[in-house]
């Protein structure tokens, strides 16, 4: 699995899918990977489509997808995300275990979605290895393949092998590629892309939050409060927790302060508005919780080597940066 915060290379993936897959899955699993390249103005992923017969796939509600055959496909990539979704155990069977065999000669890692772990097992592909799947099959799948590790987590990811339930844990599971391949505050950037962890609810009876929980609801709150920043202090106050565990968790996830991350998404929506909008860097100053533009401006260059006014005048001549992608 490609790892590298600062390799350009682009991370090749071919998605496989059969009759009946779930449009819902198959969305989660590359939408993901179109807003880096959409954030990034660069091409940092590629992706095709592909079966067993090749020819027109139609998905569970009706979506016709064309795809390649599974062995035309002799370069291989980075990735191959089996997709099955419904009637997958009618797939189980020699050719398709086969296929997979082959195939797992020419892609780096192998992911198994929705209940893709299923084919990989009846592969052999996952003997002695953690696995999910969707959970509504966990129990058989466990049962039918005790070699297996099965694991009830929403996905497992390792250096040549992956599984996840179903369409939520897609997203995630893709999302957890970006932040492993780029920067967490890039993923960060994604995901905001689609309101993923949105949803805040400062009044959960339940105190104690996991780490990854308590960065959702941080980061959350931060984005709702870019206008007029809160205080730290503040912030660990609406999270019920306190601000020394706060610094702590954000130095684990982010390997930076509160503070730091905060003004990394303040200055993210800033580029936003330049990028997309006409409004004065005054206006947009304001939008972003500076007090005057002269000290946005001195943040926004000491982040992306480039004035706000700079910055535009470089949209026109395809001379944008990557300091995104490479998470400053």
């Amino acid at each position: 699995m490609q790892n590298s915060k600062n390799d350009d290379r682009v991370t090749t993936i071919s998605v496989l899918l059969s009759d009946s897959f779930s449009n819902h899955c198959l969305a989660n699993a590359v939408e993901p990977f179109r807003a880096a390249n959409t954030i990034a103005r660069t091409k940092l992923y590629s992706w095709n489509y592909l079966s067993l017969e090749g020819g027109t796939v139609t998905s569970s509600s009706g979506l016709p997808v064309e795809t390649g055959r599974l062995r035309d496909a002799v370069q291989g990539g980075d990735f191959l995300f089996l997709m099955p979704s419904y009637g997958f155990q009618a797939l189980a069977v020699p050719r398709m275990s086969q296929a997979l065999r082959a195939a797992r000669q020419r892609y780096l890692t192998l992911v198994g979605m929705d209940t893709g772990a299923w084919l990989l097992a009846e592969a052999g592909l996952l003997d002695g290895r953690r696995a999910t799947i969707h959970w509504d099959e966990f129990t058989r799948f466990s049962e039918k393949y005790p070699e297996v590790e099965a694991v009830e987590d929403r996905f497992v990811l390792e250096s040549d092998l992956a599984t996840c339930g179903g369409a939520s844990t897609a997203f995630e599971l893709t999302l957890e590629l970006i932040r492993r391949h780029h920067s967490p505050m890039f993923a960060l950037e994604v995901a905001a892309l689609f309101m993923h962890g949105d949803r805040l609810d400062l009044h959960d009876p339940f105190r104690r939050l996991s780490p990854g929980t308590l960065m959702q609801r941080a980061t959350t709150l931060m984005r709702r409060h870019i206008e007029q920043p809160l205080g730290i202090p503040a912030l660990a106050r609406q999270l019920k927790t306190d601000q020394k565990t706060l610094e702590r968790q954000f130095r684990a996830e982010f390997s930076k302060t509160p503070s730091a991350v905060y003004k990394a998404i303040r200055l993210r929506e800033a580029r936003r508005l330049v990028e997309l909008t006409t409004l004065s860097v005054a206006e947009i100053a304001s939008r972003c919780g500076y007090l005057d533009s002269a000290a946005m401006t001195r943040a926004y260059r000491s982040e992306y080597a480039a004035t706000p006014r700079d910055h535009r005048k470089l949209l026109s001549t395809g001379g944008i940066e990557r300091d995104l992608v490479r998470g400053k």
